[in-house]
């Protein structure tokens, strides 16, 4: 009986160690999955006033508001990062869920990681001409750079102006010529390429730049001038930021996903409606010291439209992959943005 009695409270024993191992189990996965889930949202920007429908969206609280919509509480943390390489690795790294960059390094991601993170667009951040600046009164065309020039863009190689020049290059030499102007170009940020554009004397004699950066350096500096812009290589107006995702963070976060969507469409219909008061949220949230007036220059500038649908894009992937720079050729849309009702139409 004693023996007995002994097998039966070592069974009973293991029996309750295992279902303490597998509640402890489930309580570890349940605890994992809040941890992970729905709620939080790391999103990487960049410089400049093509950011605007994030700062919109932080200043008046837009994406918590469509959470709470949905019944869930958001948690959004923006990080500031400088270059289409270094908002990349961010990414794939589990640093940032949602990456703010130029078409151009999605287009590079987006190929680099299919079939495995499926990296995709979600949405445009509006259309915006980006101006190719130039201080030095000789250069009227890409064509009259030297090798002594030096033209700065935010990550060489990679970044949208990297690839728009380059995408410019072969229509004017031809798709063999298309990395001609690659060894001028170096890697700086915007506020500091703009600076050495409206200072002068310094090495760097070009600026392939964005808003409001490329409207100071034609205001403050009477040498400055365009050479060319995006939307004359691009054939018309485009999107050249965007922000993208694994296809892990939409599918695990479907409510948080959504949620940030919707502000973002509330966002862009805010500045379109009230540009003075995007002009504002702008300043206040950059802490910036540009002229107010010029802030509002851009928000109503007919060529600048805030939408978040992607437009004309699909030729830039579609030169990129010709010239070796991405593997896979895209189609259409769809193939390198989530489908959302929200983006649906885009180019």
């Amino acid at each position: 009986m004693t023996a007995t009695h002994s097998q039966r409270a070592a069974t009973r024993s293991r029996l309750g160690g295992a279902a303490l191992a597998l509640a402890a189990c489930v309580f570890g996965l349940l605890h994992s999955g809040q941890a992970q889930a729905e709620g939080q949202l790391r999103i990487a920007k960049q410089y400049g006033i093509v950011y605007l429908l994030l700062d919109v969206a932080k200043d008046q609280k837009l994406i918590e508001k469509h959470g709470k919509a949905a019944g869930l509480d958001i948690e959004v943390d923006y990080r500031q990062l400088s270059g289409g390489s270094a908002v990349n690795d961010a990414l794939l790294t589990g640093s940032i869920d949602v990456a703010g960059a130029g078409v151009g390094p999605l287009f590079t991601i987006w190929d680099r990681t299919r079939g495995r993170q499926n990296v995709r667009g979600v949405a445009s951040l509006g259309n915006f001409p980006y101006y190719l600046i130039s201080n030095n009164p000789r250069i009227k065309t890409i064509g009259d750079f030297t090798p002594r020039d030096r033209i700065a863009v935010p990550a060489t190689g990679v970044s949208v102006q990297s690839r728009i020049l380059q995408f410019g290059s072969a229509q004017r030499w031809g798709d063999k010529g298309y990395n001609q102007l690659d060894p001028q170009q170096v890697a700086l940020p915007h506020p500091d390429a703009a600076a050495a554009i409206i200072r002068g004397g310094t090495e760097i004699s070009a600026h392939f730049a964005t808003p409001p950066f490329q409207e100071q350096e034609l205001a403050r500096n009477p040498k400055a001038h365009i050479v060319l812009s995006s939307y004359d290589v691009q054939g018309g107006p485009s999107s050249a930021t965007v922000l993208y995702a694994t296809e892990k963070f939409r599918r695990d976060n479907p409510r948080t996903y959504r949620a940030f969507v919707a502000a973002l469409a509330e966002a862009a219909a805010l500045i379109t409606a009230k540009p003075e008061q995007a002009a504002d949220i702008f300043l206040r949230s950059n802490g910036s010291s540009i002229d107010r007036a010029l802030v509002l220059k851009i928000i109503k500038d007919p060529q600048v439209q805030f939408k978040i649908a992607p437009q004309n894009t699909l030729g830039l992937g579609q030169f990129m992959q010709r010239v070796g720079a991405i593997k896979q050729a895209p189609t259409s849309v769809s193939d390198y943005f989530f489908d959302d009702p929200l983006v649906a139409g885009g180019s």
